[in-house]
């Protein structure tokens, strides 16, 4: 059964950048909704077994009736679950070690990095996400993808290290429209450390 992160956090704990009636809505609510969704679909295909990340990745072997939902709710899963564990209370504020290396390698330094995460997400048309991504050899990459889709289930052959959810569910009670705003916000309390974990057992 898949089963949704535990947040290492209060509802309230990234506050003011996060308000808590969001970050309750979104986890208890919208998560858990995925979730459930999830696992029914993935008992009747026949894959509640398998970790996320093949499903996601081998979708074109489930059969069709089923796949929509197995796309969309495990990748409302599997996004949130990334999503939720990169921000901290406490975060680690800038990279370090080997993931600042690649970073500067490939963008110049970390501000610009923000700011092409920070295009992707505030261009990304309607409901979606924003990403940082690593492939098998270190090579770093900027994308967004609509709805609940990402990088595995769109066959990109990378693995996302950073999302940023862009749906107006995750930031619409506080920002309006302002989704620029909602990013920035995002960036205070994204923990790098986190991102350097996962980038780490990307390229693995």
């Amino acid at each position: 059964m898949f089963e949704q992160i535990k947040l290492p956090y209060a509802y309230d704990a990234l506050e003011p950048y996060v308000d808590a009636l969001t970050m309750e809505t979104h986890y208890s609510k919208h998560h858990a909704t995925y979730t459930n969704a999830l696992n029914a679909a993935a008992e009747k295909a026949g894959v509640a077994g398998q970790p996320i990340e093949h499903v996601l990745s081998s979708l074109d072997s489930i059969d069709e009736s089923l796949r929509s939902a197995l796309r969309n709710n495990g990748g409302g899963f599997y996004n949130h679950n990334l999503y939720f564990s990169i921000m901290s209370p406490t975060p680690a504020a800038e990279p370090t070690g080997v993931l600042r290396e690649r970073i500067e390698q490939t963008f110049g330094n970390v501000d610009e990095l923000k700011a092409q995460l920070k295009s992707a997400a505030v261009g990304r048309f309607g409901s979606g996400w924003a990403w940082l991504n690593a492939a098998n050899d270190g090579t770093l990459s900027v994308a967004s993808s609509p709805n609940q889709d990402n990088p595995l289930s769109e066959g990109l052959g990378v693995t996302p290290i950073l999302g940023i959810d862009v749906w107006e569910h995750a930031y619409y009670l506080k920002y309006r429209n302002l989704r620029g705003d909602y990013v920035d916000a995002f960036f205070s309390v994204l923990d790098w450390d986190a991102v350097a974990a996962n980038y780490t057992k990307a390229i693995a």
